[in-house]
């Protein structure tokens, strides 16, 4: 009887299949969280200045033309105006200059949080009105500026005898000493708070100021400042009247003072 033959136990084998390893994955990812890193401090950083260096306190000082709200508006005029810091290198060794009635306007960091804008106008002795326009000039008789609307606080000036007026030069009238008088009168009238409408001058120079219906007769320049510290306690007496005030030879100590009512 034949031998059975054995089979023989075949051990088989697999090709391993490729692996593909990526080069230096470790590495990138080490990078892309540093650069992740980087990002969020410097994020942090943006929000930290924004709210620190954010301007919440604005003192304004200097200002008669424009009201607070006006000039904090010509500083403020952009998002990253908001910010002090931002401000500080803006406005760094330099002011602002090119508004109407504005010499120039200074900003200084008081605080992260905290800026002051000093205004420097320009010195307007009045204004006259001239084709509808209304022409600001100072104390040498140059007009400074022009504007549609007129401005609290500086008083028509009615009686010069001019053909033209240009921006810039001075009002072409026979006697410019006047306006030193002119200049005189009106820092007076703000330095005792008195609010004249309208300086009227003859052909004379005598002066003349009216408030609504009271017309006061100063005269010449002399002795302005008595005329204008006694003016100072009479109108309040002439509230509700209508007239002429006659202190064109007023004196210091002088108790007698004549009103023509009309």
């Amino acid at each position: 009887m034949a031998k059975k033959k054995r089979k023989k136990n075949r051990i088989t084998y697999e090709k391993p299949s490729n692996i593909v390893k990526m080069p230096g994955t470790k590495k990138v990812n080490t990078k892309v969280w540093i650069a992740i890193g980087i990002v969020l401090f410097l994020l942090c950083l943006l929000l930290f200045i924004t709210e620190k260096y954010r301007v919440r306190t604005i003192t304004v000082e200097g200002n008669v033309h424009y009201t607070n709200d006006e000039i904090v508006d010509m500083v403020i005029k952009k998002r990253l105006d908001h910010n002090s810091l931002y401000l500080s290198m803006k406005y760094r060794k330099k002011g602002i200059e090119g508004i109407p009635f504005i010499e120039k306007m200074n900003v200084s960091i008081l605080a992260p949080d905290t800026i002051k804008i000093t205004v420097y106008e320009k010195a307007v002795a009045g204004y006259i009105e001239y084709l509808g326009k209304y022409m600001y000039f100072d104390k040498d008789g140059i007009i400074v500026e022009t504007s549609d609307k007129k401005t609290a606080g500086i008083p028509q000036i009615t009686g010069l005898e001019f053909s033209y007026v240009v921006l810039h030069e001075s009002l072409p009238i026979e006697n410019a000493e006047i306006f030193q008088s002119i200049l005189d009168i009106t820092q007076l009238l703000e330095k005792y708070e008195i609010s004249a409408e309208k300086i009227y001058f003859d052909k004379n120079e005598q002066m003349t100021l009216y408030f609504e219906n009271i017309r006061v007769r100063l005269g010449d320049i002399s002795n302005i400042d008595d005329k204008i510290i006694r003016l100072k306690a009479i109108l309040p007496e002439l509230e509700g009247k209508k007239g002429i005030l006659r202190m064109e030879n007023y004196e210091e100590g002088m108790k007698n003072i004549t009103f023509n009512n009309d």
